[in-house]
């Protein structure tokens, strides 16, 4: 077969090509051999084909994603935002840290081991390649019914692999959470998120400048697994049968990973790169024309010097490999040397495989024949932006007006006992420990917080007790049924989820989650949720750093609920002074901080005990949300409370279960006058939590409250060993532990 060189394809202009099985469009196809004035080589073609998909290059996304940049809000802690591999916050003492959440949906319903396990092999990677130590993961994973027969197919094989993966590298899982609905039956979300930790001078990003500076791949050599890979399988929907496309799925190995992150490290101590980038969705086709986009010149690529685990694989197979562990280093010629020993020494194969040219195009040769001859932005960075029509679905109307309030209502206490006992022991409200206990969370001795706190905390120095805490949150029920208020309280429930462990909110990563961009009404969906989610770190003073978009969530014509999951990273002066949820002092005043209404609208309620879906979410305030943080932060930082846990799913009756039983102590709860015992327990009203106060420190913590205007609500104490709502019922710590914790277990274990 004659090699289809830059030469050939100019002299054979009418050579078919498979544009189409590459995902790629006919006015796309036209669009390149407008850009390249002839027809594109094979390789070309394939290196356009995983960079345009929807996965790589948001086609359909970008035009409204860049309200994050225009709606940012000014941030004295930004050092890196949007557009690298990961955003950097500034937390002090010459302190950055870099994090971000991406997706690794259709990977991991297709090879659930597989593909958890290289999703967060890839997330770390992207941290590495800031020039940051990876210090901790977390993952926001969305299941099917919790009892439906694939999920027992999906979720152990996921978890398995996050837990593996992780495990192997020596990375905490701090975090995440775990949520089950029919509607994410045929397409499982697996989200996986990391943190790390650089000084401000180690920061690294991904350019090609400096012409004669070497390009250098190292790490693992590659091969067959992964052709195609996440580009293109996150850029198709799935069928009935199955997905449409079926790439081979990565397979990820985590020593090769580990000596990889330590190379790296020593490499950035030695200051030996110019430029970085990892190797992850789309492979050498993507860290080569980024890397050249993002520099000041050229590239010129000898692919055929790459190592391969199969000699048998064709120029395109190299460029669309995903294969794992590997990186892409720009080094400058004096520092080769060096840079090679380092490699040598972690067992890390690397090799030169091209060098910085001064022209301003990307060139890639097989055995001296040219096959690939591009302007790098114009893969990279140019590709086709969509503006995709959207429409309010037609039966949003129908839905908000199906109202939740409708749903009867326990008639007593005996009934009310017997719906929160229901409620704690559903799957979603259950203890997650047959999950969480599958992973390390306590590995390298830095983390003070982990599952199942309202947010991961890791020490970052050892002398001052600097840290950061992180949260992750998104409940796709809220967003179906408003997504620009659902995104809010996404960005809502994060923030407060890490102001309760006395970290002040800094900086947002996002994974937008959504059904296919050709249908209307799923893109409608998209829209209102980024347009939510960027006037709400508007308001809060968060701005978004990075993060992914993983669209053709459905199967068939039924999408998924559209999930925005939220992470917000915070930043705590002293981790010794960091607030927990548990209970465990008696005579503890308990507070309810915020307003409770009438809000059952996509609650855990209405799911658990009605199967029902209607009506409207809780109202968003997000300057009492920004009130209620500084709040928890001030009364963690000067000692006037014990615990604090935030109220979202399940209400309050959920965040009490979850702080008495952490803690082991039980509460005396009364009811406020005026409030349905329904309603104060199931309501899921945005913007409260409750503290536990030393008695000694009532005053100053309600002086407070009342001078800066925050309703507190003194609603009981810890006592005993249940939960007694008086008037109402009492329910031993026993018994709700037992509902609690046997959920899971029965279902996987």
């Amino acid at each position: 077969m004659t090699l289809d060189t830059v030469k050939h394809a100019t002299d054979t202009p009418g050579t078919a090509q498979p544009w189409s099985e590459l995902g790629l469009k006919e006015d796309e196809y036209a669009r390149i051999k407008e850009i390249l004035g002839r027809r594109p080589t094979g390789a070309e073609l394939a290196m356009y084909s995983v960079m345009w998909s929807e996965h790589c290059s948001y086609k359909s996304t970008k035009a409204h994603l860049k309200q994050f940049g225009e709606k940012a809000p000014a941030s004295d802690a930004l050092l890196v935002g949007i557009g690298e591999n990961a955003g950097v916050v500034d937390i002090g003492q010459g302190y950055a840290v870099t994090f971000k959440v991406e997706s690794h949906n259709h990977p991991s319903y297709i090879e659930p081991y597989q593909g958890a396990a290289t999703g967060i092999g890839g997330i770390v990677r992207d941290i590495l390649a800031m020039g940051a130590r990876p210090v901790a993961v977390m993952d926001p994973l969305r299941f099917g019914a919790a009892d439906h027969p694939d999920t027992r197919r999906v979720l152990p094989g996921v978890v398995a692999g996050i837990g593996g993966y992780g495990n192997c590298l020596g990375l905490p899982n701090i975090g995440g959470e775990v949520v089950f609905d029919s509607c994410y039956q045929g397409n499982p979300l697996v989200n996986a998120l990391c943190v790390g930790v650089m000084k401000h001078e180690d920061i690294h990003l991904a350019q090609a400048s400096g012409t004669g500076n070497k390009v250098i791949l190292y790490g693992a050599r590659t091969g067959g697994d992964g052709i195609g890979g996440v580009s293109v399988l996150a850029s198709e929907t799935f069928d009935e049968e199955g997905p449409a496309k079926r790439p081979a799925v990565q397979v990820g190995d985590p020593f090769q990973e580990k000596l990889l992150i330590e190379c790296t490290l020593e490499i950035f101590r030695e200051n030996l790169v110019a430029g970085i980038q990892d190797l992850g969705g789309a492979g050498l086709s993507c860290a080569t024309s980024e890397l050249a986009s993002a520099g000041s010149g050229g590239m010129r690529v000898e692919l055929d010097t790459v190592p391969l685990r199969d000699a048998t694989l064709s120029p395109e197979e190299i460029l669309m490999s995903e294969s794992q562990e590997r990186m892409c280093a720009v080094v400058e010629p004096d520092n080769v040397e060096r840079f090679l020993a380092i490699c040598e020494k972690w067992d890390v194969t690397a090799t030169v495989i091209g060098e910085v040219t001064e022209g301003e195009r990307l060139e890639i040769f097989w055995h001296g024949e040219q096959i690939v001859d591009v302007p790098p932005r114009s893969v990279a960075h140019e590709g086709p932006t969509y503006h995709r029509p959207y429409a309010r679905p037609a039966g949003q109307d129908a839905l908000q007006a199906d109202d939740a309030a409708k749903l009867p209502r326990p008639a007593d206490g005996d009934a009310l006992r017997a719906q929160v006992l229901k409620l704690v022991g559903s799957p979603n409200q259950a203890a997650k420990t047959w999950i969480t206990d599958q992973y390390d969370r306590y590995v390298l001795g830095n983390t003070v917080l982990a599952q199942p706190e309202d947010g991961g905390m890791i020490r970052v120095d050892e002398e001052t007790n600097l840290g950061v805490a992180v949260a992750t949150d998104g409940n796709g029920r809220y967003a179906k049924l408003d997504p620009y208020t659902g995104a809010q309280l996404a960005l809502a429930e994060s923030y407060r989820n890490v102001a309760a462990t006395g970290a002040t909110p800094l900086a947002v990563t996002d994974c937008l989650n959504f059904g296919s961009p050709e249908d209307p009404g799923a893109m409608w969906q998209f829209a209102e949720a980024c347009r939510g989610l960027a006037d709400a770190c508007q308001t809060l003073g968060t701005p978004v750093t990075g993060g992914n978009v993983s669209l053709y969530n459905q199967t068939g014509d039924t999408a998924i609920h559209p999930t925005p999951v939220v992470g917000v990273l915070g930043v705590i002066d002293d981790v010794t002074r960091r607030t927990p949820m548990a209970f465990t002092e008696p005579g503890q005043l308990i507070y309810l901080l915020g307003d409770t209404r009438e809000e059952l609208g996509g609650s855990a309620w209405s799911q658990v005990v009605h199967d029902h879906l209607g009506g409207l979410p809780p109202a968003v305030d997000l300057e009492r949300e920004r009130l209620l943080a500084e709040i928890l932060v001030s009364a963690s930082r000067d000692g006037m409370i014990d615990a604090a846990h935030d109220l979202s799913d399940g209400g309050l009756i959920q965040a009490l279960a979850e702080s008495c039983l952490r803690g082991g102590a039980g509460a005396r709860i009364v009811v406020p006058d005026g409030l349905e015992p329904c309603v104060f327990l199931f309501s899921e009203s945005a913007g409260r939590a409750i503290v536990s106060v030393p008695r000694s420190e009532e005053l100053r913590f309600t002086d407070m409250c009342g001078a800066r205007a925050l309703p507190a609500t003194r609603v009981g104490v810890v006592d005993g060993d249940a939960i007694d709502v008086q008037g109402q019922f009492t329910l031993p710590l026993d018994e709700l532990r037992a509902a609690h914790e046997a959920t899971l277990p029965a279902l996987f274990g």
